[in-house]
């Protein structure tokens, strides 16, 4: 394992450190700066300044790898909270909400995790929105899209999350092409047995991917930051007849918000994906150790704020 990785994967289990990086100046800039806050209304306040730029949102209560029934039970009452406030405050037919399933139950089982993501998918027809299930890392994606599946019987629009980095994503998105995708790189640490290790070959497994996409029926949706891809993307959607309300790019909250808006602006669907609650910290450091050379990514992105 990377000793970077180690490193980050150490500090992230350990509450003095915990509580060294949650009181330090430098870091509350950074959670401020990535997350958009602990409780419900720090989201939905985040939510309605987005909105108000031209913006569409799509809200993660942070935390994952649920082990116990209790916290699954808290994390779908988090969000049923979140969405009621949402239709509320007139933020739902812009802002959708991301779930894991691991946060939801899936370690103790597909049934739990199913049933208390078909009370969110609920929750969100009836605040006037939906949901996009996240994907996480690979031992997860077959039972990821059983789960979709079932849920999609009820909620046609729910939204499944592909990885690019996998080298089974292709096949995935032919099966899926026709429906609501989110395409992103893909951040865990897999094997090179399932996943493409080279940064070349996961832009050109992910550029395979969005063709594949943009030539369906569905409706795409293409995480990256990335502007050599944003650009191909664009130059590619032209290609295959597709008009800028026919898909859209979507961006992490506090990443390049000058080119959110400029995209924006173009007249583009621009989606933020933004993650609230009480777990910031370890949300920041699995992302960190993920990837340790995201640990450059996020210092850039700290002094460059465009």
């Amino acid at each position: 394992m990377n000793p970077l990785r180690t490193s980050i994967l150490a500090a992230a289990g350990n509450d003095a450190v915990r509580r060294v990086v949650a009181t330090a100046p430098v870091s509350r800039d950074v959670v401020r700066r990535f997350v958009a806050g602990e409780t419900t209304a720090d989201a939905v306040d985040a939510a309605g300044a987005l909105v108000g730029d031209g913006l569409r949102v799509t809200l993660d209560y942070l935390g994952e790898d649920t082990t116990d029934r209790p916290t699954a039970e808290r994390t779908v009452r988090a969000y049923l909270e979140l969405l009621d406030q949402l239709h509320d405050v007139g933020l739902a037919a812009d802002a959708e909400v991301s779930v894991k399933l691991s946060a939801v139950g899936l370690a103790l089982g597909e049934t739990l995790a199913l049933d208390n993501a078909s009370r969110v998918c609920a929750a969100a027809e009836q605040a006037g929105t939906t949901v996009t299930l996240d994907m996480e890392d690979h031992t997860t994606t077959d039972a990821t899209l059983r789960v979709l599946a079932e849920l999609r019987r009820h909620w046609p629009s729910v939204g499944a999350v592909l990885q690019a980095y996998l080298r089974r994503t292709l096949d995935d998105v032919r099966e899926l092409a026709g429906t609501r995708v989110r395409l992103c790189k893909g951040a865990y640490a897999e094997p090179p047995s399932v996943a493409h290790v080279d940064p070349h070959e996961v832009d050109l497994n992910y550029v395979r991917c969005a063709n594949v996409l943009l030539a369906g029926s569905g409706y795409p949706m293409f995480a990256t930051h990335d502007p050599r891809l944003i650009e191909i993307i664009g130059e590619r959607a032209r290609w295959y007849g597709r008009s800028v309300e026919d898909f859209e790019f979507q961006m992490l909250y506090g990443v390049r918000p000058g080119e959110q808006r400029h995209l924006a602006a173009e007249g583009h669907v621009v989606r933020v994906y933004v993650p609230f609650g009480g777990q910031w910290y370890g949300y920041l450091m699995r992302r960190l150790a993920e990837r340790p050379a995201n640990v450059a990514f996020f210092l850039r992105s700290l002094v460059s704020r465009s």
